[in-house]
């Protein structure tokens, strides 16, 4: 069947809406499947200044109401190690970017490039990217392996008032106070004097069904009492989002449909990882950036390959699985690391907090490769 289109992308997040963008600029017909998400989500992301400088050239990065620029970050260990990062610029180390705020202006993007068509079906192209989450049903279609391994954690999302100014300051605790890993992330939002935190709890999938059913009063107490009341007394202000925390990838990035046309997985339909490193988003949209490139090449020095060609879609997911080994390696072993229940382990592990908050080289190199 003919198509009018060169790009099917199957899924409107922020992954997907992107990419959209990035491809309409090359003058590529993209359908883009799904409508805009209307649900309020309450998560916030930690976005790196790549995916920054990305989001700025869509002309889609939000003030700095909405994308407050985190200058410094305080990381605890469970039994007094620690270690600070201050930011070496006035960028800030990352921005905790308001999830709602981005996707709207994602979606009037979206809506005014005219090369660009909301379907609400899949629809035959040259080229389908598969942009539709960790529970993607094209891959499961296509028969594509997604190897999952689950933490027996769930992570709570929900947003605080803080009796204290954050000061833009990032703060997380590593706790194994009931002999299981707990991690709980207070992400500054509401801009620089703001008073404001997007949480991220990452807990044991029983402890964190029993604090799903706490009242707002009781869960804010709770919060209140594992952040030490840094920020001062919580208040929760808005519902709590829970969901299961797994490493997972797909074994197979890129090929063919048996009728025609090529296919790519991007986002967190080829890979997922634990929130502890704050990197989920970053490394989606790592994937629309160098999708884009690959595809650009052909107004370069590859003009006589067209957008399904394989050589093409090979590259992108050479590179990204190149790209992502090291990540996938450093976050699993960081959560394997703090899970583990040895009293030397946990002495070592906390030992090499202070020690690495001592080394300032290394912390500038960590401090510069997490940025980019």
């Amino acid at each position: 069947m003919a198509s009018n289109f060169d790009v099917c992308i199957r899924g409107s997040g922020l992954v997907g809406s992107s990419l959209a963008l990035l491809l309409a600029r090359q003058r590529l017909r993209v359908a883009l499947v799904g409508s805009p998400p209307v649900a309020q989500d309450v998560r916030a992301f930690a976005l790196n200044e790549s995916a920054r400088e990305l989001l700025s050239d869509l002309r889609c990065w939000p003030t700095p109401l909405h994308a407050t620029p985190v200058q410094s970050m305080q990381v605890w260990g469970d039994a007094g190690g620690q270690v600070q990062f201050q930011s070496p610029s006035l960028h800030g180390l990352t921005h905790i970017v308001d999830v709602p705020v981005l996707e709207d202006m994602l979606r009037e993007a979206v809506d005014f490039q005219h090369t660009i068509e909301r379907v609400s079906e899949p629809v035959n192209a040259k080229l389908t990217v598969v942009c539709e989450g960790r529970n993607s049903h094209t891959r499961q279609e296509l028969g594509v392996s997604f190897n999952t391994l689950p933490y027996q954690q769930h992570a709570l999302a929900t947003r605080v008032r803080c009796t204290k100014p954050h000061h833009q300051q990032a703060l997380q605790w590593f706790s194994q106070a009931h002999g299981e890993l707990d991690i709980l992330a207070l992400l500054p939002m509401g801009g620089g004097q703001g008073h404001e935190a997007a949480v991220v709890w990452s807990l044991p999938s029983a402890q964190a069904s029993r604090f799903q059913a706490l009242t707002d009063a009781q869960f804010a107490q709770a919060l209140t009492h594992a952040s030490h009341q840094a920020l001062g007394a919580l208040e929760v202000t808005s519902p709590v989002q829970v969901w299961p925390l797994q490493l997972a990838k797909a074994d197979q990035w890129s090929g063919r449909f048996a009728q025609g046309g090529a296919w790519v997985l991007a986002g967190d339909a080829a890979h997922t990882i634990h929130p502890l490193a704050g990197l989920g988003l970053n490394l989606g949209l790592a994937d629309v950036r160098k999708l884009a490139q690959v595809l650009q090449t052909r107004e370069t020095t590859q003009f006589w390959r067209g957008v399904d060609d394989r050589h093409l879609i090979r590259q992108y997911e050479r590179a990204r699985k190149a790209d992502m080994l090291g990540v996938w390696l450093a976050c699993d072993g960081l959560q394997r690391l703090f899970n583990h229940p040895n009293t030397l382990v946990q002495s070592l592990r906390n030992w090499g907090l202070d020690s690495f908050n001592q080394l300032t080289p290394l912390k500038q190199w960590s401090v510069k490769q997490a940025m980019h």
